[in-house]
């Protein structure tokens, strides 16, 4: 981050203003962005609304020491893991619009980003009062049954969408979801350490997490989540989609 930010100011500009002047100096990489979900696990029991942030291992390749929402790759087991309760239903619409082909892809993204938040975080987004679940998909999802949970999914929100710039090594079509903190079930210890993704964790006042050490667009999603509080956090409420177009950042609302 080369600046602060908050929630009045011109996202776009300065998107374009940090990134897209350099974006086209550099050559075509020819990679294809992978779809993948975040979640930001939002407090809103004090004065002020606080996130969670996640510092990534500083050894790590990618964004190294960056603070991030705990989030990854979409999986398989991500479309076969059951749920407790059903996506709210415009969540569920305007999710679907990213692939109208996929029936299954709304479920998966906010399971995904569940799933993602278990394995970096411990934290627990589920419901025990349907007992543990029978079967579930190998791998994470099954060490998430084993502790007598469904994930919890019938209060998700759909803040925003990014999709990386062309000429990128690494490059996501990104998923930014938010959960409150009144759904987590419990923290298993034990995720965070220094060998881990994530090597630590705080949970910040809404107004002071631009002074952490976050990517750009991680600053852009959290200017995004701020207006959607001040607009009542409805599930209603379009979520933006950034993205770069010929002549830069566009921003389009889903």
């Amino acid at each position: 981050m080369t600046r602060i930010l908050d929630s009045n100011s011109d996202l776009t500009a300065v998107l374009n203003e940090e990134i897209w002047s350099r974006l086209q100096r550099q050559p075509p990489t020819g990679a294809k962005p992978r779809l993948a979900s975040t979640l930001m696990l939002l407090d809103r029991s004090g004065p002020e609304p606080k996130i969670l942030m996640g510092r990534r291992n500083p050894a790590s390749k990618f964004m190294p020491g960056k603070f991030v929402f705990p989030g990854g790759r979409i999986e398989p087991g991500d479309r076969k893991m059951n749920a407790a309760g059903a996506l709210p239903l415009p969540v569920e619409e305007r999710l679907a619009r990213i692939d109208p082909k996929s029936h299954s892809l709304p479920r998966a993204l906010a399971l995904g980003a569940i799933r993602e938040t278990f394995e970096e975080t411990g934290i627990v987004l589920g419901a025990a009062d349907m007992g543990a679940p029978e079967t579930a998909p190998a791998g994470e999802w099954q060490r998430f049954a084993g502790h007598g949970f469904y994930p919890l999914i019938d209060n998700i929100h759909f803040i925003a969408r990014a999709t990386t710039p062309p000429r990128q090594a690494r490059r996501f079509d990104t998923i930014f979801l938010a959960a409150e903190t009144s759904d987590i079930a419990t923290t298993i210890e034990g995720a965070i350490g220094p060998d881990r993704e994530l090597v630590e964790l705080v949970w910040v006042p809404l107004s002071q997490a631009h002074d952490l050490e976050l990517p750009l667009i991680t600053s852009v999603v959290l200017c995004e989540l701020d207006r959607r509080i001040a607009a009542g956090m409805g599930h209603h409420l379009p979520a933006p989609w950034y993205r770069v177009g010929p002549k830069g950042w566009l921003r389009t609302e889903l």
